[in-house]
């Protein structure tokens, strides 16, 4: 599974020395995509204690390190690289993940993945227009998208409009774990809504 994500060896080296200055027994490093399949994924690199590994982590033994890559992060990373230039400053890690932000989604993707998948496909395309955005907070147990307003949305008179019969209703008929959808949005900051 190696070929899912390249690390060079400088890469490898510099993160091992990194692991040895730390001095701490049973460090690895771990690899995620934040907000995987969105405009806003970011791709993450951490220090892993034992205790914070996740069990269904993929778990790369390197010759120096050990690498965790988060499961939900897998389809994202395919084709990422992690590498180590030095230069006259002593070096930059880089990290370059071209499919973290492509949606990769199917009916076996998490939900919170595809509620995403919609909000950024379907939903923001037609907020836009009155310069809005939405955006998911959570998928809580139950069975709610949790949902934060931005832009002309955030203070608008229609959001209520907006949530239960565009949002809801969209979100609903397209992904079945999905009850309602629930606004944590504080809309008394009106200062650039859509009227």
């Amino acid at each position: 599974m190696s070929e899912i994500i390249k690390i060079t060896k400088s890469a490898e080296e510099y993160l091992a020395k990194l692991i040895q200055d730390k001095n701490e027994t049973d460090l690895s490093i771990r690899i995620f995509i934040s907000d995987p399949g969105t405009p806003k994924a970011e791709t993450c690199l951490a220090y892993c204690k034992p205790d914070e590994a996740m069990p269904d982590d993929l778990v790369l033994n390197l010759d120096l390190i050990n690498v965790n890559l988060e499961k939900r992060s897998l389809p994202f990373l395919q084709d990422a690289e992690v590498n180590f230039d030095k230069d006259n400053f002593g070096g930059q890690l880089t990290i370059k993940a071209p499919n973290a932000r492509l949606p990769n989604i199917s009916p076996e993707s998490p939900v919170e993945d595809r509620i995403n998948y919609v909000i950024y496909n379907e939903i923001n395309p037609m907020l836009e227009s009155h310069g809005g955005e939405v955006s998911l907070v959570e998928f809580n147990d139950k069975g709610e998208a949790v949902l934060q307003f931005g832009g002309g949305c955030q203070g608008c008179g229609m959001v209520d409009v907006t949530l239960k019969d565009g949002i809801e209703k969209t979100l609903v008929e397209q992904i079945p774990e999905v009850t309602g959808v629930k606004d944590m949005t504080d809309h008394s900051i009106d200062d650039n809504a859509y009227y």
